[in-house]
């Protein structure tokens, strides 16, 4: 690459610099690099794809065999349209079996690697290698300008850098302790794009102090559910109490569209009706009690967490109508306010960011900036637990390496 003198300082200069080496920066990287494109791809952090080691339990769930539009959360619901189709989970899966990577899948098409995370960060190496890409790690950034309407200007690490091209790939606030800032929303308003407010996503929820209280021993205690959030988004899958609060992959998902203050509602027997169960029992053993019919269906600790002793402790054919309905409804409706969620400190995810109007869908760039692209979770796109996080990492990355 050129070398350009300014004074002291030495001047590189690039095609294309992008600012984060997690799973979108090191996508576009190799992407822009196969097309030709002189590529520096810069991060603070002391390894690249952080997040991706991390993720799944060490395993990476790095896709979904079934990814739609529905599974992501944006201010304009048509942005994620174009880049999902132009480069669908099959196109990453491809990627992934041509390195030779071991996978399985789990429950709704997630996809996770046999060994450890470690193969999708290698793989993306090697394609950043492959595709002559320079990554400068442990390299903070000093300032980002732009110089005219062709050309921006780096300075990290000591060094200053120059390119046609301005990649933000930033990340979210998400996972504090990897190193997640706010750089690339202040970055977006230095260049005048609006960045929409922000919380944590994909997060458990916390208990109010009496709840804590009543509740805390059941930590531990996982169970089927479905759980409706305020504006009537669902989903079916397991709810896990903690110390804490709540949290499990139903809550997690649900976190995304909860408001708060908003109660959710939980069916802690999906796909059946309590009352009739109740009646069935009833018919065939009336004297039973009530502790011990739930407990057939539930935990005997949440049993007991849910409903009052005396109640418990009464026969089935004790109980009035009135009485069995209420318990009936609370095992498929119980409605509970939660204080909050743990935050940025344990969300997977950023809800909110640069504004998806302000950026070409087709290619990331910047509508009012020529040349500045944002692409991942920096933007306002949020994605489902399940691998579709990582799906518009990629999705985004191509997008943009196709463009940059």
């Amino acid at each position: 690459m050129p070398l350009i003198f300014q004074g002291q300082a030495m001047t590189q200069q690039f095609d294309v610099i992008i600012i984060g080496a997690g799973a979108a920066g090191l996508m576009c990287a190799a992407t822009a690099g196969y097309r030709g494109r002189s590529v520096l791809v810069i991060d603070n952090a002391k390894k690249a794809g952080r997040k991706i080691l991390i993720s799944g339990g060490g395993r990476c769930n790095f896709t979904n065999q079934s990814v739609s539009p529905d599974n992501f959360l944006c201010g304009n619901p048509h942005f994620v349209k174009s880049a999902l189709a132009r480069y669908p989970s099959s196109n990453f899966i491809e990627l992934v079996e041509r390195h030779g990577i071991e996978y399985h899948e789990r429950d709704h098409g997630q996809l996770f690697c046999n060994d450890s995370a470690k193969d999708i960060v290698d793989m993306l190496l090697t394609e950043c290698d492959w595709a002559g890409v320079t990554i400068s790690l442990r390299s903070e950034i000093k300032y980002v300008k732009q110089l005219d309407e062709q050309q921006f200007e780096v300075h990290a690490g000591g060094q200053c850098y120059q390119a046609n091209s301005l990649v933000i790939a930033t990340g979210g606030l998400s996972m504090p302790k990897l190193g997640a800032t706010p750089f690339g929303y202040k970055l977006a308003e230095q260049f005048g794009l609006k960045v929409l407010p922000t919380r944590a996503g994909l997060v458990p929820f916390t208990w109010h102090s009496d709840q804590k209280e009543h509740f805390e021993a059941l930590s531990g205690i996982a169970v089927p559910s479905c759980i409706t959030a305020a504006n009537g988004k669902q989903f079916s899958e397991a709810l896990l109490f903690t110390h804490r609060g709540l949290s499990g992959p139903a809550i997690l998902q649900i976190s995304n569209y909860w408001q708060p203050g908003e109660a959710v509602s939980i069916n802690l027997l999906p796909k059946q009706d309590a009352a009739s169960l109740i009646e069935q029992v009833l018919s065939q053993h009336p004297k039973q009690s009530l502790k011990n019919t739930l407990s057939q269906w539930l935990p005997k600790r949440l049993v007991e967490a849910l409903f009052d002793e005396n109640t418990l402790a009464k026969a089935l054919n004790q109980l009035g109508h009135g009485e069995r309905d209420s318990i009936a409804a609370k095992l498929n409706n119980w409605q509970i306010t939660m204080n909050g969620t743990e935050g940025y400190r344990t969300a997977e995810v950023t809800l909110g960011g640069v504004d998806t109007n302000e950026l070409s869908s087709k290619t990331m760039q910047a509508n009012n900036v020529k040349g500045l692209y944002f692409i991942g979770e920096v933007m306002d796109v949020t994605g489902w637990l399940g691998g579709f996080n990582f799906q518009w990492a990629w999705a985004s990355g191509v997008a943009c390496g196709l463009d940059c």
